[in-house]
């Protein structure tokens, strides 16, 4: 074996940067559960000894924290003070949990990726599935986290308005189907946008149902209610609208999916199909982003897909093109992209 040392050298520095920011996912849940970062939070500079005394931690846990978090970035050190502060902007990112840049969920989900390892190892030898139900309930919380400040951020300001027609019928009253709901975040947030239409949240997976009915209770949504019913067979009269946010992919038989959703929808109701953005090809995703995506893909949603009926596995980078095709098999006559982010594609299917 030759070995290019330059190269070799190279490699291992990015390795080195790895095992730290990988180390540091653990550092973050502390942060976040201790309310560290939400003490630090337009706080100015403070001494361990200070952040521990308004969190009720101890000090020398809190000095090593600190001194971690310092070495990557997340909080600045002033060394002639020997205090460190918390910058507006990585406290936008780390303690505002109504920002549409929150991210700590993300570090719930690689808590659960990394305790349901041995699962996945054992699937990858087998080819068994491993279903969302199976996972760690940090994946629930986490995703939960993760995605209620893109949804808040996007949802209602531009994606339900790049759809036909549909927020007219949702601010005068419809019926709507949020399938695949989780716990809830996302038909909560339409039920408070649109008081007089209807929401009816549907997922499989009974637990994060009782914690999207306390959530709406707690919000105050009376217009959303949730059921435990899978994509094939969530029951109802006819829609005006029917979302599936971020989980086509996940799904089994996402074209019998598509034949369900076709059978539910008013014959001039809209699909919207919220999905991770991805180009069609796999050397089109290769990107810091595409690398999230096909992580998350190879430990959940691969092994989602596998454990139900039919097992199509998408995969999260699946793309518009296998998207297109999924929808049309289904039964429907005209699909578009109606807008997209940085991080999302959503997609209009019409009968």
């Amino acid at each position: 074996m030759q070995i290019d040392q330059g190269k070799l050298e190279q490699f291992l520095g990015q390795v080195v940067g790895e095992l730290g920011a990988a180390m540091n996912a653990a550092l973050v849940l502390v942060g976040e559960k201790l309310g560290l970062y939400k003490a630090m939070s337009g706080a100015g500079p403070m001494t361990p000894v200070e952040l521990a005394k308004k969190t009720n931690t101890d000090e020398r846990y809190i000095r090593e924290w600190l001194s971690a978090q310092a070495a990557g970035g997340y909080v600045t050190y002033d060394p002639a003070k020997q205090a460190f502060e918390l910058p507006n902007e990585q406290a936008f990112a780390l303690a505002v949990e109504d920002s549409p840049a929150y991210l700590p969920g993300a570090f719930h989900i690689v808590s659960a990726m990394l305790k349901d390892e041995p699962k996945l190892v054992e699937a990858f030898r087998t080819g068994q599935g491993v279903g969302w139900d199976q996972h760690d309930v940090s994946l629930f919380e986490g995703t939960e986290k993760f995605f209620r400040p893109n949804y808040a951020a996007n949802l209602v300001s531009s994606w339900i308005p790049s759809l036909s027609g549909i927020e007219e019928k949702l601010k005068r009253g419809a019926r709507v189907a949020d399938v695949g709901c989780g716990r809830g975040a996302s038909t909560i947030l339409m039920a408070h946008a649109y008081p007089n239409s209807h929401f009816v949240g549907f997922d499989y997976h009974g637990p994060s149902i009782d914690s999207a009915r306390q959530a709406a209770a707690k919000a105050g949504a009376k217009n959303a209610t949730f059921e435990v019913a899978k994509a094939k067979d969530f029951p109802g009269a006819k829609y005006d609208l029917v979302a599936f946010f971020d989980c086509l992919h996940d799904m089994g038989d996402p074209v019998g999916a598509a034949r369900h959703v076709h059978q539910m929808l008013n014959p001039d109701g809209v699909w919207m199909i919220v999905e991770p953005f991805a180009k069609d090809k796999l050397e089109e995703n290769l990107t810091p982003v595409g690398r999230v995506f096909y992580s998350a893909s190879t430990m959940i949603c691969t092994p989602a897909s596998r454990a139900q009926e039919v097992g199509l596995c998408l995969g999260a980078q699946s793309g518009e093109a296998r998207m297109r095709k999924v929808v049309m098999d289904g039964g429907f006559t005209k699909f578009r992209r109606a807008t997209e982010t940085p991080f999302n594609l959503v997609y209009e299917a019409k009968p």
